[in-house]
């Protein structure tokens, strides 16, 4: 049963960075919780409170100038709760992508997130991104 519930729950991470190469849209608001608690903070500063401030961003993927090339995950942590109802996530993230042919990428991101199961499906509550200052080393 657990590792059934990671790979849904491995699936719903990928699927949050892997929609940008066909514009997915419908997959990208089905994964998200679609409420005002939702959190995004980028490795720039920026950060999105709700779903509303986030789907502002819409206009930016929707560009012809933006180009999803591919994306890779390593180093994959998923913990779920004891009731398996809510997943939360560690890795780090190479996603390439072109604004206006030029390289507009995130290589070498960390990306931790929580997630939550509502109405049989995984949401993303929040996500964090950032560049670490300095290399570490996993203990």
């Amino acid at each position: 049963m657990t590792k059934k519930v990671l790979k849904a729950v491995e699936k719903v991470i990928r699927d949050s960075i892997g929609w940008a190469k066909t514009k997915d849209f419908n997959l990208l608001y089905k994964l998200n919780s679609g409420d005002n608690r939702y959190l995004e903070v980028h490795p720039e500063d920026r950060v999105i409170v709700g779903f509303s401030e986030f789907k502002k961003m819409e206009q930016f993927w929707r560009s012809e100038d933006f180009k999803a090339i591919n994306f890779t995950i390593y180093d994959l942590r998923i913990n779920l709760s004891r009731n398996r109802d809510v997943a939360w996530w560690f890795c780090r993230l190479d996603d390439i992508n072109e604004w206006k042919g030029q390289d507009c990428s995130w290589r070498n991101v960390r990306w931790t997130g929580v997630m939550e199961k509502r109405n049989g499906e995984w949401k993303i509550l929040q996500m964090h991104f950032s560049y670490p200052e300095k290399q570490t080393k996993t203990v």
